[in-house]
């Protein structure tokens, strides 16, 4: 216990939680797959109760369907979920990029520019669960440097839907090219200071999930309500 609560500076039960949370958004852990607290305890070498509140927490989010007489299970995609959490990024994001721009020192933009070739390595050798985590450490970059990490935090909270989207999209290809060329311009414009220009262009970023919900839904139809 006190080896796994070192290893992940944190409580057993968010350790916990952030697993399996990571398993259901990079699809390890499929729609209506049913899960039991013994058998996360016995995976994670942890007790039963941190796999029981952090159940509760995920349950909160809407990630796990707890049901007293049949059992746990990942829950599907909601894609009104999606679309709320879309909704909230894009107007917060668009507001901290304009933060950004003639504000963000050149240790900033570096750690921007050093994740952007990590990006682009990652784009060439086709690591998709890599790709997503660079782009979720890209968004929480811009955060960081306008010292709004809490915020970060909220969105991250109300976001597992609409991440869970965004997971599907990268497995599939559609759109890894747009993307990165996306978060360029992105760190292009608040270099140069350019406020508009970057708003504009993290407003086109969350919503090119709207144009990729219909292709998702008939390649992955088990996985939307």
């Amino acid at each position: 216990m006190s080896r796994v609560r070192t290893r992940t500076n944190g409580s057993t039960r968010d350790y916990v939680y952030e697993t399996i949370k990571k398993q259901i958004i990079h699809c390890e852990l499929e729609p209506e797959t049913k899960i039991s607290e013994n058998e996360i305890a016995t995976k994670l070498n942890v007790s039963r109760t941190p796999v029981r509140e952090a159940f509760l927490k995920l349950a909160e989010e809407e990630l796990l369907g707890i049901y007293p007489q049949s059992g746990t299970f990942v829950t599907k995609i909601d894609l009104e979920r999606v679309e709320e959490g879309r909704f909230i990024r894009e107007n917060i994001e668009k507001a901290i990029v304009r933060d950004a721009c003639g504000t963000f020192s050149d240790e900033q933009l570096m750690k921007m520019e050093k994740n952007l070739v990590m990006q682009e390595l990652c784009l060439e050798k086709g690591l998709i669960s890599d790709l997503f985590d660079l782009d979720e450490s890209f968004h929480l970059l811009l955060f960081e440097g306008c010292k709004k990490v809490r915020s970060f935090k909220m969105i991250r909270h109300m976001n597992s839907h609409f991440d869970r989207v965004r997971m599907l999209s990268i497995s599939s290809i559609l759109n890894w090219p747009v993307l990165f060329d996306q978060h360029k311009a992105i760190f292009q414009y608040i270099s140069e200071n350019k406020p508009e220009l970057a708003e504009e262009t993290m407003e086109q970023h969350l919503k090119l999930v709207n144009y990729e919900k219909e292709e998702l839904k008939s390649r992955y139809p088990g996985y939307f309500k």
